[in-house]
């Protein structure tokens, strides 16, 4: 039996689909064995390789957007800011 992630027990049942993909025969083989050994039929691989495959790239929408929203913005810090910060700083022999 496997145990799927929690975020994709919360989204069962689902509606599905069927689609088409073309795979090398190495990997279908090894989905083959991996299916088989965990005790689910291929779909069911394929389905939660894919859901956690997307779930760990969310991140990289994430980051793209905040990039678009502060890619633009100045990130310098005011001069005068700096000189403050800098004369706060203890002097320190190296």
């Amino acid at each position: 039996m496997v145990i799927l992630p929690s975020k994709i027990r919360e989204r069962e049942p689902m509606k599905t689909v069927k689609t088409a993909v073309s795979i090398s025969e190495q990997i279908f083989l090894q989905a083959e064995e991996t299916a088989k050994r965990l005790g689910i039929n291929r779909s069911q691989l394929f389905s939660t390789a894919l859901a956690e495959y997307l779930e760990r790239h969310k991140q990289d929408k994430i980051t793209e957007r905040l990039n678009e929203v502060y890619g633009s913005e100045v990130s310098e810090l005011d001069a005068e800011l700096a000189k403050m910060q800098f004369s706060s700083l203890c002097a320190e022999d190296w």
